[in-house]
């Protein structure tokens, strides 16, 4: 079994901390250009520093992987990075950060349903809590009626529920190819239809002198350097170290990183959604406890 030193419990924090710290980037890169645009410089800015990692992996990576490789891109990070920016539009980035920890929940659904896995009484149970504390979340939101648009938590969902499905993907068809030749990979090939995107967006006829569009495209720089592209190498290093069951964990720090800066926001969050986040994660636990 691993061993959790003092080091790996540094990247931990340190992971948990970048992590829980996208959501509240996403927001303020909003503050200066449309969702579709912070989601794609987010991909295009952790392809671009990813690219030496890239260019080593390319030639070594069998033809037959490589529309797994893109196609894992696809549901791993380029549809979840649109649907977070556009969820967030609507709702806090602390409610955003705390329902991404239901990913794991994910995976068990999407391996039940489209990949034959089956579910133990205490998976069943745990999805059950988990969902319920997601649910009970959304209602303790402040003015819900006037600002907590269920379309837009639904959008979350719905790339958690992406989230899932990749893990099995990846599980099932790149099994043997490294984890971080995969990201990098996956997210160098989902940088050309992001930049399409980009480009269709309007985004290169903007004032690039305007002082807001210039911090919010330092704001989608840093979500996709540190967020994504870092984030996901001291990931594999931390699974590395410690094994995978230490590195699960972050999905418990997260949400909590994600709340402290909604309240440095000025998001309203008090002890009902605390109650909530803690209701939600005791299902994820359980879920996954003999994972």
């Amino acid at each position: 079994m691993a061993k959790q030193n003092l080091g790996s419990w540094i990247i931990f924090i340190a992971l948990s901390f970048i992590w829980g710290s996208s959501f509240i980037l996403m927001k303020l890169g909003l503050r200066g250009l449309s969702a579709v645009q912070v989601a794609s410089l987010r991909i295009i800015f952790s392809a671009l520093f990813l690219i030496p990692l890239s260019v080593k992996s390319f030639s070594s990576l069998p033809k037959n992987k490589w529309f797994p490789v893109f196609f894992s891109g696809l549901l791993g990070s380029l549809l979840p990075a649109y649907l977070f920016c556009i969820a967030e539009q609507g709702i806090d980035s602390a409610l955003a950060g705390t329902l991404n920890s239901l990913t794991p929940i994910f995976v068990i659904i999407t391996g039940a349903i489209f990949f034959g896995i089956k579910a133990s009484s205490n998976k069943i149970s745990g999805i059950l809590i988990a969902l319920t504390g997601s649910f009970l979340l959304f209602l303790s939101q402040p003015a819900n009626s006037e600002h907590q648009n269920l379309l837009f938590v639904f959008y979350v969902l719905i790339a958690t529920f992406f989230y899932g499905l990749n893990v099995n993907l990846v599980h099932k068809y790149l099994h043997g190819v490294p984890s971080l030749q995969i990201a990098a990979l996956a997210l160098t090939l989902n940088a050309i239809p992001a930049t399409i995107v980009l480009a269709a967006s309007g985004y290169f006829s903007s004032d690039f002198s305007e002082v807001e569009f210039i911090k919010a495209n330092a704001y989608a720089a840093l979500l996709g350097i540190a967020g994504t592209a870092i984030a996901s190498v001291i990931f594999y290093k931390l699974i590395k170290t410690a094994g995978v069951v230490f590195a699960s964990l972050v999905t418990y720090g997260i949400p909590f990183v994600a709340c402290m800066w909604g309240l440095f926001l000025g998001e309203e969050i008090g002890w009902k959604q605390w109650g909530s986040l803690v209701v939600m994660l005791s299902g994820v636990y359980l879920a996954n406890r003999n994972r």
